[in-house]
């Protein structure tokens, strides 16, 4: 049988109806003559008869009207240029609150891998970029850090890429504006870690309400006592916003059990008595510290401070962490790199090994069981 027409199989491939013939985008053949020796130039093709696409193809089906991202691990191309998605696809789903994507987790078996970059080092732009791209490998939670002049509890890389920032003219207003560019795109849900000042000023109701209408889903203040969380943990609530708190090595057990009640979404664990940083290895007591904090709280546990590589991060999952927080490292790469883009790509690089050492044993894939179908709809 001849071969058909162009527009015919293209309709058949994407099952859209078929048009009465278009004299014009299919001229007769002549009896003997190849069916390709009269076919139309491309410009002349109707447009609806293009090559098909995957926006075509749903479009075309059950499907139609839903939003194609990349899925939830799906690896891009070299960043500075228009993302190319090289693995799975799917619809992209409303990013889950802190406390669902904790349960997801445990539900796999799985441990959380919880970034942090300061916002506004190297640009506005490339934090941007950075944020999608440290969703795309997979982070289950990301924290983005407001830049500020006297970071108490950072050590000397994120006091330096706050200085940048600061620097480079970036403001609160800014940071917030990136929170709502980005949170339609990405699905692990953006911690805000900033200073308690910038909230002192604006107010607590006038700054929570503005995070949480950007799309943040979680805040975290190093330098508020316990004893001063009320007010805000209430205006926090009220809108949808989990405060997390943090416990530190020098923090008694009964005083624990108070942070570990108060805090929601998980519990910061600070492995180290010191400030932020990378370090040559994890002190061997926060296997004992993680105990002590799951002794008291059934709520999940994540461990920051000092966790720099792929090794050391496994080491806190097997003590029984349920999340892994990376900052100063993921900082420096992204930040002390020749160009932003050089930044971008050792950003990557790093995340993608520190996403490796946070997997837990055994821990049943992101959807395990569901395949191409299921991801498409959000269910796996």
């Amino acid at each position: 049988a001849p071969p058909l027409p162009e527009r015919q199989r293209i309709a058949l491939a994407s099952r859209l109806p078929l048009e009465p013939p278009d004299p014009a985008a299919d001229p007769p053949v002549p009896p003997g003559r190849s069916s390709h020796a009269r076919r139309p130039a491309r410009s002349s093709r109707p447009e609806r008869f293009t090559k098909m696409t995957t926006a075509h193809a749903l479009n075309a089906s059950a499907f139609a009207g839903a939003k194609v991202t990349p899925a939830r691990g799906a690896r891009t191309s070299a960043v500075g240029r228009k993302s190319v998605v090289t693995r799975a696809m799917a619809v992209k789903t409303k990013t889950l609150s802190i406390p669902k994507t904790f349960e997801e987790l445990k539900r796999r078996g799985q441990c959380a891998f919880i970034p942090f970059i300061c916002a506004g080092d190297g640009g506005i732009d490339t934090t941007e970029k950075a944020v999608r791209i440290l969703d795309e490998v997979g982070s289950d939670v990301i924290e983005l850090g407001v830049p500020y002049s006297d970071p108490l509890a950072d050590g000397p890389t994120i006091q330096a890429a706050a200085t940048r920032a600061l620097a480079s003219g970036t403001t609160l207003d800014q940071v917030i504006d990136l929170v709502a560019r980005v949170t339609p795109d990405v699905s692990a849900p953006i911690v805000l870690f900033t200073y308690y000042n910038p909230i002192y000023q604006r107010g607590f109701e006038p700054f929570v309400k503005k995070i949480a209408a950007a799309g943040a889903k979680g805040l975290l203040v190093p330098d508020i006592p316990l004893e001063e969380t009320g007010e805000l943990s209430a205006v926090c609530k009220a809108n949808g916003l989990d405060l997390v708190l943090l416990s530190t090595p020098t923090t008694p057990t009964e005083r624990m059990a108070k942070i570990a009640e108060k805090s929601n979404g998980f519990i910061y664990l600070v492995s180290v008595t010191g400030v932020t940083g990378v370090r040559s290895g994890v002190e061997s007591r926060v296997e004992g510290l993680v105990k002590s904090l799951k002794s008291v709280t059934d709520k999940p546990v994540a461990v920051g401070f000092g966790i720099s590589k792929k090794e050391q991060a496994a080491e806190v999952v097997k003590w029984g962490a349920d999340g892994v927080i990376v900052g100063s490292a993921l900082v420096k790469a992204l930040g002390e790199a020749a160009t932003p883009e050089a930044g971008l790509e050792a950003l990557e690089a790093l995340a993608v090994e520190l996403r490796e050492g946070s997997n837990r044993e055994g821990a049943k894939p992101k959807g395990s069981g569901g395949g191409f179908f299921a991801r498409l709809m959000g269910k796996a």
